[in-house]
This record gives C-alpha cells, structure tokens and sequence, in this order.
C-alpha cells in the first residue's frame, strides 16, 4: 500500500495544482498574443493600425503575419518566447501606468534592433528562389549565407514595410509565375 502512496499523491497533485496551473497559464498566453489585445493599449494603437494597412496583412494569399510573428521568438522555442513574451508585458504595463509619455519613434527603434533574421526567416523561408528577381536572389543570398564580417540583417533593407502610417491599404500581389510563400 505504501508503495501505491507517493505515486497517487503525485497524481493527485498534478491533478489539483500543476494541470489549473497550467492550462490558466497557457489560456493567459493564448488569450495576450492577438494583435487585438496587443491594440488595447494606447501607445500601442497607433503601431496596431499602421500594421493593418501593411502587406503583412494585406496580401493575395491571404496569411496574417501579426506581432507574435515578428516581435517574439518562434513558439517552439518555448522557454524563450514565454521569457520575451512575459519580459515585453511587463516592460509594456510598466510603461503604461509609470512611465512619461510614450516615444514611438525610439520604441520603434529598439524594436528594430533586436530583431533577429530568424524572426522573419520563420515566414520567409524561400528567399533564394526568387524567379525573374535575380538581384533580389542574389542580395537575400548575402543575408542567408554572410561572409564573415558583413553579416546583415533582414531590416537593414525591409525598414519601412510594417509600421509606417499609410492614408491607404497596402496590397502585394505575386507577379506570375512565381507563387511561393515569399511575402
């Protein structure tokens, strides 16, 4: 019998603590990573809608790249992105109710400095095959495959293709033949 005790024990805990514990957790995750919640905050309105006018979600094959794509390492990589999700909410709340006023333009800045290649590599994956765009192949190859020393980052040229206020939609239809996942 006492053999039986610890395991059922440990069952029942799990049961109890550790499964709520969890599922609570990753509902908190799933519920904070939509765009929509990442709008209720008004500093971050204004980045929400020049993010709805861009390509990113506006394009012929109808997929949606949106914050968690770009801003959070891949969920796969589960530690990491549990770290940077919860360091960049409460950085975000921390700014909301204690700090001065909100400076887009340096908040844009340090964004773009810690992005990754690999962060848009998880959807632009085919960025060698590139049809009738030679120069295009040719240039996305040097940031595939970097000497060493002139290594270079995917928005040191795609700066300006997200969060830029726009009057407009912006649209992005592939020219034939070319169909691949390339947004």
């Amino acid at each position: 019998m006492k053999r039986y005790l610890k395991p059922a024990l440990l069952i029942l805990f799990g049961l109890v603590v550790a499964f709520p514990l969890f599922s609570l957790t990753y509902y908190t995750m799933v519920r904070t990573s939509t765009p929509q919640f990442c709008a209720s905050c008004h500093e971050i309105r204004p980045a929400y809608d020049s993010w709805k006018t861009s390509t990113h979600v506006n394009n012929d094959k109808g997929f949606v790249a949106d914050c968690m794509d770009c801003h959070l390492p891949a969920p796969h990589d589960t530690w990491d992105f549990f770290y940077a999700k919860t360091m960049h909410g409460l950085k975000d709340v921390a700014m909301h109710f204690a700090g001065g006023e909100y400076d887009r333009a340096e908040q844009r800045e340090k964004a773009y400095a810690a992005f990754k290649n690999d962060q848009c590599m998880k959807c632009h994956r085919n960025l060698l095959y590139i049809p009738n765009k030679r120069g295009a192949m040719l240039a996305h190859r040097t940031v595939v495959y970097p000497r060493p020393g002139y290594e270079k980052r995917c928005v040191d040229c795609h700066r300006n293709l997200v969060h830029v206020d726009r009057n407009v939609y912006g649209y992005r239809e592939n020219q034939p033949p070319y169909r691949g996942l390339g947004l």
